[in-house]
């Protein structure tokens, strides 16, 4: 007899899962620099039609594939064809030994930051006490230079947190988790823009930088305004956490009458909104320091770490009170969405791992939080952001990009998307329309192609970031030749003949000839 799945112990329980599993850094960092550098208020035009484009119907889609198998995405896919296993146990794979690993190491550096923020123990250089004091950053990505004892430590303590979530049931563990840190993560956030938004400045760069559009930004006639476009559908693909098997290992776990098209819908919808209304936050503290300063809103704000660890906290010191709980705020923003993505990277790997081995999820998170915890070391070495930079690089431009244009292609073409699609509507809720078979089909694929050719022709014509031809080779090219193999090599290993039957009609058999 095969061992009975787990499931959510609530709808809503699953949805605050999976938002929290879409809602992390990205949201707060990575989306207001992009809104600024990409027309402000006009690039939310090629953002929301990204949403419903791409995000939702391959959102459907994977949750959909996940329902539909009540599997892992290495079993659902091998249910589908064998050959196309190696596929599904990529996505978990090079989410977690690609993402993961840096990921958690991150979330290290925000714990360091939030007992900093305690006593701003950043000084009044916060870029030279990030990169020379806090990081004592290598020049050159293969010269490690020994081990942050501070980062790790906390990468630990990441990684603990992780494990004593993921270790228990499903309805006991992650659900019991989201209930608590997505309130939360919300909370905190609303209460850091009802301070961010009346400092003094605040409201002049809101307006001025975030919600002024410049429409001739992202007009399509030019070569600046097609990237911009580009970056919109990057961007929801990365946010939404596509690609990863995150979703199909959700969507598994819920019980068989769900609004599968209904839940995608909240989520991306949620997910996106987040972002939004956070970029009031970043905007708003980023404009009252620039104004604290006297410089302009184009030199004080920075991407990626850059902002949350160096401008955060000089904003931080400019504050005229309250600094220290103004920090502690922030960072503890940071640690809750962090986590809450970290526990959906790690959950979609160990469901692999349990539906393959046959092993109980206990011994399967802590196998698998272990070994995230010895390559998360890596990150954790003066060289650490050197080699996160560019594993993030590859992983997010090539490796979650190239698996969604080859999971519309199965779907859409060797699967069948009307197969799926009258699944979805079987399983009640809101109807799924025949347009969702022509955006898997042709409008999502078609725009991915795009994104990756983009990626490429840049990559190829100027080193990213200017990194050496062999340190882009071996780090981000490795990444994905290991995890490529490791998967291949999983896929290989044959599977329990019950774990073969699926869960769909008869009539539904052989649908790929």
């Amino acid at each position: 007899m095969t061992e009975k799945r787990s499931l959510w112990g609530s709808k809503i329980g699953f949805l605050l899962a999976a938002i929290g599993s879409a809602v992390g850094l990205g949201n707060i960092w990575r989306f207001s620099y992009m809104a600024y550098e990409n027309g402000g208020g006009a690039f939310l035009i090629p953002y929301l039609i990204a949403l419903l484009c791409a995000g939702i119907p391959l959102m459907i889609l994977e949750y959909a594939l996940g329902h539909r198998e009540k599997a892992s995405p290495p079993l659902a896919f091998a249910r589908i064809h064998p050959l196309w296993e190696p596929l599904g146990w990529w996505m978990p794979v090079v989410a977690f030994f690609g993402i993961n690993l840096f990921y958690a190491a991150v979330i290290g550096w925000c714990i360091n930051y939030f007992c900093l923020s305690l006593h701003l123990g950043w000084g009044a250089d916060t870029q030279g006490f990030f990169f020379k004091e806090f990081l004592q950053l290598s020049d050159n990505p293969f010269v490690l230079g020994g081990i942050r004892w501070p980062i790790l430590g906390a990468t630990a303590l990441a990684w603990s947190a992780c494990w004593a979530i993921c270790y228990r049931e499903v309805s006991r563990g992650i659900e019991k988790a989201s209930m608590i840190f997505m309130p939360l993560l919300v909370l905190l956030t609303l209460i850091l823009i009802g301070w961010s938004v009346q400092l003094d400045g605040a409201w002049d760069a809101i307006k001025e930088f975030y919600l002024k559009a410049d429409l001739s930004r992202i007009t399509l006639t030019t070569a600046a305004g097609r990237k911009v476009w580009v970056a919109a559908f990057g961007q929801i693909f990365f946010t939404l956490s596509l690609g990863f098997g995150i979703m199909i290992t959700y969507a598994s776990y819920l019980p068989k009458k769900s609004d599968i098209t209904g839940n995608a819908l909240v989520t991306c919808i949620l997910n996106c909104l987040y972002s939004i209304v956070a970029g009031f936050a970043v905007f708003g503290t980023i404009g009252f320091m620039a104004k604290a300063k006297g410089v302009p809103f184009e030199e004080a704000i920075a991407s990626g770490p850059g902002l949350a660890f160096v401008v955060y906290p000089e904003a931080i010191n400019q504050l005229p009170g309250f600094n220290q709980l103004f920090g502690a705020l922030f960072f503890l923003v940071l640690i809750v969405a962090g986590i809450s993505s970290m526990i959906s990277l790690t959950e979609a790997f160990s469901c692999s791992i349990c539906d393959k081995f046959a092993i109980s999820r206990k011994k399967a998170t802590t196998l698998i939080c272990s070994i995230g915890l010895v390559g998360s070391i890596v990150f954790c070495t003066r060289a650490g952001l050197l080699i996160l930079d560019i594993v993030d690089h590859f992983i997010n431009n090539y490796a979650l990009i190239l698996g969604g244009i080859v999971e519309c292609i199965l779907v859409g073409w060797l699967f069948k998307s009307q197969v799926m699609r009258r699944h979805v509507n079987e399983s009640g809720g809101l109807r799924l329309l025949p347009l969702w078979d022509l955006c898997v089909r042709f409008i999502t694929p078609a725009v991915l192609l795009i994104v990756l050719g983009v990626a490429l022709l840049a990559d190829f014509s100027d080193a990213y970031e200017g990194y050496s031809v062999n340190a882009l080779l071996f780090i981000g090219g490795g990444i994905l030749f290991l995890t490529w193999l490791g998967s291949f090599i999983l896929s290989h290993i044959p599977w329990k003949p019950e774990k073969m039957k699926t869960q769909h009609k008869p009539e539904e058999e052989n649908l790929l000839t």
